[in-house]
């Protein structure tokens, strides 16, 4: 239970661009830079093992001085991996620091936010450096092979693809992952139902090719627009603006004509074309598995590059997808507020909170904290969180406790589920629902036989952990000692106890 209850507001720590996200970072404290370690495997090693050390909150990591490479040429890791910054990204005020208050305060902003569209400019840092056709090298940044049984090394992990719709001509951007196949190509993954996927299949169907651009090293706000499911026809440069509170910046790209991150650090701009595939993979997944076939690598379409820029000195950002909960921690707050907005936007009332907890890698296991109002109340927010936009994909296991349960702590969830539901009575299975190439439970023969790792579905289980409304004001008493006299015990006791303001 936490018991701090101070505001944190870090709102005036305002910033322009990347670096200056990162000086601002420095001047809180989160920010530990590390000289000369090796970017294949022990860089990306070292951010999984500092987060996984910190159950998934940790600094971010800045390496620089890498070997081969020239000395500020550096690599990113963990941008959102504290309240503290994610705070400082979104400029939010938070009642509290628990990371259930910062969950309720991207709840509240996502309610208030207005979309803001980019602000075209003729001039950016990207252009510092540019390189077209045959002079573009790619094997010049320190692209990371992060697992040891990858396929290779990854240029898009912490980055933003940017393709427009064909048909309705808003611009997408999300997070789907490329792979480095040589200087000038790359090779992408999309899952299905991704909104970059289906545009990519409406240019195939005419004929056409799929222009991309890929983007490293983004405002942070962009970055975590990216990685959310932001709904069809809204434009994440839009939904980022209005999360920060200012308009993105952008330039037009020369080949792809869309509009590109004035102040990343590196963009690339090409195109796939029908048919032109390349293996891909494999790669550690954000489940914690090699799920998509294995070990076995999947011809997936390939990013023929045609400009490339970049900015003098570029810091190359990047995520670790693996075992939970390396890397999720940003994601699993926002998703969070995603879906406790949606439930109130379908008509829920009484919401507590949302939690889309780390170690089911932020969409596999997620809690919904409620105060029941009438009979059934529970049993609807758990099918609605289960199959809302923020919480279909895949989205396993949603549980519903009452309110007097810290969502945030396994240990508290369990026990409810435990001692509050009987099996019989508290389960609900639906079948046949949305799941994803990366679903580690789908039988690897299905991907192998379907030849489409993609055309697999999920059941999920909603779990009714709340006390049977029709007793629920005879509910057992709980024996705990009361919050009164724990903030008591810890005021008296806490420093011989080395409580630290909390309490068990």
């Amino acid at each position: 239970m936490n018991l701090e209850t101070g505001a944190l507001d870090i709102s005036s720590a305002t910033y322009g661009d990347l670096r200056d996200w990162i000086d601002k970072v420095d001047h809180l404290g989160e920010l530990t830079t590390i000289r000369g370690a090796e970017r294949d495997l022990e860089i990306p090693g070292i951010w999984e093992t500092v987060s996984r050390a910190g159950g998934g909150i940790a600094p971010a990591l800045l390496f620089d001085d890498i070997p081969g490479f020239p000395g500020g040429f550096r690599i990113l890791f963990g941008e959102l991996e504290s309240v503290r910054r994610l705070a400082m990204t979104l400029r939010l005020e938070m009642e509290g620091t628990s990371i259930l208050a910062c969950v309720k305060a991207c709840r509240d902003r996502l309610r208030k936010m207005t979309l803001i569209s980019p602000r075209k400019v003729k001039d950016g840092a990207i252009l510092e450096n540019a390189e077209t056709g045959s002079a573009i090298d790619l094997y010049k940044f320190p692209v990371p092979r992060h697992h040891e049984k990858d396929g290779g090394r990854f240029f898009g992990t912490g980055h933003c693809v940017i393709s427009r719709d064909p048909e309705e001509g808003w611009v997408n951007l999300g997070t789907y992952r490329c792979m480095l196949l040589d200087e000038q190509s790359l090779c992408l993954h999309m899952s299905a139902g991704r909104d970059g996927r289906t545009m990519m299949h409406k240019y195939f169907a005419r004929g056409e090719p799929y222009k991309v651009a890929v983007a490293v090293g983004t405002d942070p706000a962009l970055y975590l627009a990216s990685t959310m499911t932001v709904p069809w026809g809204i434009s994440e440069y839009d939904f980022a603006a209005g999360l920060k509170g200012e308009a993105m910046e952008v330039i037009e790209g020369p080949y792809t004509g869309f509009p590109l991150p004035a102040n990343a650090e590196i963009v690339v701009e090409g195109e796939c074309r029908p048919g032109d595939t390349h293996l891909e993979g494999p790669f550690g997944e954000w489940a914690g598995y090699y799920a998509n076939c294995g070990l076995s690598p999947v011809h997936e379409p390939i990013i023929h590059v045609k400009n490339l820029f970049y900015r003098s000195k570029p810091v190359f950002t990047c995520s670790q997808p693996a075992k939970p909960p390396s890397d999720l921690f940003a994601q699993g707050v926002f998703r969070s507020a995603l879906i406790w907005d949606e439930l109130e936007k379908a008509g829920v009332p009484n919401i507590r909170g949302v939690w889309c907890e780390l170690a089911g890698g932020t969409r596999l296991f997620n809690i919904v904290s409620l105060k029941q109002a009438y009979p059934g109340h529970a049993r609807q927010a758990g099918i609605i969180a289960s199959q809302c936009g923020s919480g279909v994909y895949i989205g396993r296991y949603t549980v519903v406790v009452d309110d007097d349960i810290d969502i945030t702590d396994m240990k508290d969830v369990i026990w409810a589920i435990s001692t509050r539901s009987d099996p019989v009575r508290s389960l609900e299975v639906t079948r046949r629902g949305r799941s994803s190439s990366a679903d580690p439970a789908v039988s690897p023969d299905i991907k192998v036989t379907s030849h489409n790792p993609d055309d697999t579905y999920t059941s999920k289980a909603i779990i009714d952990a709340c006390w049977p409304y029709e007793w629920l004001n005879r509910a057992y008493p709980v024996a705990q000692v009361s919050q009164e006299l724990q903030r008591k015990i810890v005021t008296k006791w806490g420093k011989q106890l080395n409580l630290n303001g909390r309490g068990s």
